[in-house]
């Protein structure tokens, strides 16, 4: 298949496969040969913060002179975008090529009857096999959604990591902390470390009796790693990295947010697991230094400022909310919303509505994105501030940014497809 046609073929099995389960993948990887087993892994769950961990744990394996594939879910722009390998991300032919090979046993186990895969077990399949033809020495596989049904969980991974607990997709995971926590906490297995960033007291409390039920190790962040002593600089942060087997001092980390300094600990523990030693100061400084991130507190454009940011649940708004009080504490925000229609707006908007001075809600193209003009309806009630709305991405940018004027600031969040769809519109490269 060439890219295109591999387009429409994963396209063809959205909405296949059932409900969550690891029967499938398990059935795929006995065929394939289990290419998965071919590395070391590092697995990523989380409510928030699984992509970033996941970059900058890639970026310190590869400044310790490993070569690294890594998975992550969902793509801002394009679909390759989810396998990389050294943080290159796949070429068009190379994803078409590992989804064609992936492809050969799917259709075999289509055809006899045996089962329908869906896109993600599809691109999941692909990843795996993808890392084992490139011949990394270790992959970093973010989780889908959950953990312990997702399709990435056929791994056996040497290092677990939850990076942080919240209230997302409830309908599937659970209504309350405990339970959510049960869920991504399953990825840990017998003979994996399990790394945890900062988690609620229900949470940990679920994470820490897996960790006694399975009798594995348990670094949490805290007590037993972290970041201190951080300083914000221009276009950045300055601090030490307390890991768990060292102290990496001096430390910059070029992004937005006092919280990827976490995300940035969190990884450094999570490799320190993988390595089973401390890592090398300046691979450390090196790797961070190179750090980016595509849709989180990312600038895209002046006059006005423009900025994107995933976040899509209240957690990861009040997280967004607070990083963009301590780092534009005057700044005021023309805020582009689009959400999807399993996310709980309300809460959302209480965190951004100190910061805004208007709103432009609007929809990307899918069926699950919550129409502009009702989610407009949702936010008038929580706002004291005009609400206008536009069912075209683009018009809503036009507007949010005339609105704002040359010396003004924009925001676009509420959804990782309308923060892709804003740096299509703004000529922004995946990276």
């Amino acid at each position: 298949m060439d890219y295109a046609q591999t387009l429409a073929y994963l396209d063809g099995h959205i909405g296949l496969g059932g409900g969550p389960g690891l029967d499938r993948i398990q059935t795929l990887m006995d065929l394939m040969g289990h290419p998965e087993q071919g590395y070391p892994i590092i697995h990523v769950a989380g409510t928030n913060g699984k992509t970033s961990t996941s970059r900058l744990a890639t970026l310190i394996l590869v400044a310790h002179g490993l070569t690294t594939g890594t998975y992550t879910s969902p793509h801002l722009q394009v679909v390759e975008e989810r396998l990389a390998v050294n943080s290159r991300i796949a070429k068009p032919e190379e994803f078409a090529l590992a989804v064609s090979d992936v492809a050969a046993f799917v259709d075999l186990l289509e055809e006899r009857g045996e089962a329908l895969f869906s896109y993600f077990e599809l691109i999941t399949g692909a990843s795996f096999a993808y890392f084992a033809e490139e011949a990394v020495n270790a992959a970093v596989i973010e989780v889908g959604l959950g953990g312990r049904l997702d399709a990435t969980n056929v791994v056996d991974a040497e290092v677990c990591v939850v990076t942080s607990i919240g209230l997302d997709h409830t309908e599937l995971l659970g209504d309350d902390v405990a339970s959510i926590a049960a869920e991504k906490a399953a990825i840990a297995g017998p003979s994996s470390i399990m790394i945890s960033g900062p988690l609620p007291d229900a949470a940990l409390d679920v994470v820490t009796a897996r960790v006694r039920e399975l009798g594995i190790h348990h670094r949490h962040y805290g007590p037993d790693f972290g970041a201190e002593h951080a300083e914000r600089g221009i276009g950045g942060w300055l601090a030490t990295i307390a890991g768990a087997e060292a102290r990496y001092e001096e430390v910059f980390l070029p992004l937005h947010g006092r919280y990827q300094l976490t995300n940035l600990a969190v990884a450094t523990a999570s490799v320190e697991a993988l390595l089973g030693d401390r890592l090398d100061p300046d691979a450390v400084r090196v790797a961070a230094a190179a750090a980016t991130a595509p849709g989180r507190m990312e600038p895209l454009a002046s006059s006005p400022l423009v900025m994107v940011d995933g976040a899509h649940n209240p957690d990861g708004v009040a997280v967004l909310a607070e990083a963009l009080t301590e780092e534009f504490p005057t700044t005021r925000w023309h805020i582009v919303l689009g959400v999807m229609g399993d996310k709980k707006v309300e809460p959302m908007i209480r965190h951004l509505a100190p910061l805004a001075v208007g709103v432009v809600a609007t929809a990307v193209s899918s069926q699950r994105a919550v129409p502009a003009e009702e989610l407009a309806g949702m936010v008038r009630p929580l706002v004291d501030v005009e609400v206008l709305h536009s069912g075209d991405v683009g018009a809503a940018l036009d507007m949010a940014r005339t609105e704002a004027g040359p010396k003004g600031a924009v925001l676009v969040t509420g959804s990782l497809y309308l923060v892709g769809k804003v740096r299509d519109l703004l000529a922004s490269a995946p990276r």
